[in-house]
């Protein structure tokens, strides 16, 4: 089944219309509603990816926070070593 569209007028100044009908003319897009339709449709999923990572990041953040309250906790220095150990970096004196 077809998704169902909706109308818009877009008002452009001369300068975007005429950057519009370039694009469409160098054959990359048939019409210029299918340009434009791309350029949203393109800023919709960089917006939508945003707010995905930004939920996971204060998940994350809200499990970390409950990890702290519930005394799940690591010295720094340990969870440094840990991290340098992962990732095969020595530490400032020189250790792995």
């Amino acid at each position: 089944m077809p998704t169902p569209t909706g109308q818009m007028t877009v008002t452009l100044t001369r300068e975007l219309e005429q950057f519009v009908r370039d694009k469409v003319r160098e054959g990359a897009f048939a019409t210029t509603s299918e340009y434009i339709r791309d350029l949203v449709r393109s800023r919709y999923l960089v917006e939508k990816d945003r707010e995905a990572k930004l939920r996971a990041l204060d998940a994350a953040l809200a499990e970390g926070i409950a990890d702290a309250e519930a005394g799940r906790v690591v010295p720094i220095g340990e969870a440094f070593a840990r991290i340098r150990a992962e990732l095969g970096i020595e530490s400032e004196n020189g250790q792995s």
